[in-house]
């Protein structure tokens, strides 16, 4: 690696000489920039707006990943993620997203919270962020705790508990395509290696 080259991703802004919404609908927006590229030439980018989300990468004592598993229609598939949600809140903090998603979706509460990973989940055609936390020391909420009511896609979501290990067999094998996921899966592999140590605090501001 060439030490004078800076290999981390920075902020950065190309002017934008006009813009249109295309389309507006609960969640989403579809954006329309015409943006100034190198050589002072223009060029439209189509892209989504989204107001980003969390999802937790919840571990057990017996270092076991809890996933759940969702239709996703646009995808036409059953998929296994995270417990993950919209970032729907204005003003709460990321982790008080991502414990209130584990509580509703997956009926656990943590003590432990690190920040794992963040990305974005497809850089070329939308602006959504995810972060993903790391969730350790759980205990289950008791049904008559949680008010949740699970609607829609979510009314049939079966949790179930795999080895960590098993979990990165299953995403290098294509048998898990959630992006979250395997990216939650991969880092917290990365990280156990010396117990968790070197992860960021769940209060880390996003770079």
């Amino acid at each position: 690696m060439n030490p004078e080259v800076n290999i981390q991703d920075t902020e950065e802004s190309w002017p934008v000489v006009a813009s249109a919404d295309r389309f507006a609908g609960r969640v989403i927006t579809v954006r329309t920039d015409t943006v100034v590229m190198p050589g002072a030439v223009t060029a439209d980018r189509d892209y989504v707006v989204h107001p980003g989300s969390v999802a937790v990468l919840a571990l057990d004592g017996e270092d076991r990943v809890l996933l759940l598993r969702q239709y996703r229609h646009p995808c036409r598939r059953l998929l296994w993620e995270l417990p993950a949600g919209i970032r729907d809140v204005p003003g709460e903090p990321l982790v008080s997203c991502a414990a209130r998603e584990l509580a509703e979706e997956a009926s656990y509460r943590a003590r432990t919270w690190h920040t794992l990973v963040d990305l974005y989940t497809s850089p070329g055609m939308s602006n959504e962020r995810i972060r993903v936390f790391l969730a350790r020391d759980l205990e289950p909420i008791p049904d008559e705790e949680n008010g949740f009511v699970r609607q829609h896609e979510e009314t049939d979501m079966p949790v179930e508990w795999i080895p960590l290990g098993a979990a990165v067999d299953r995403a290098l094998n294509g048998m898990i395509h959630n992006s979250p996921a395997v990216a939650g899966i991969l880092a917290a592999y990365a990280a156990s290696a010396d117990g968790f140590k070197g992860l960021r605090p769940a209060d880390a501001p996003e770079a």
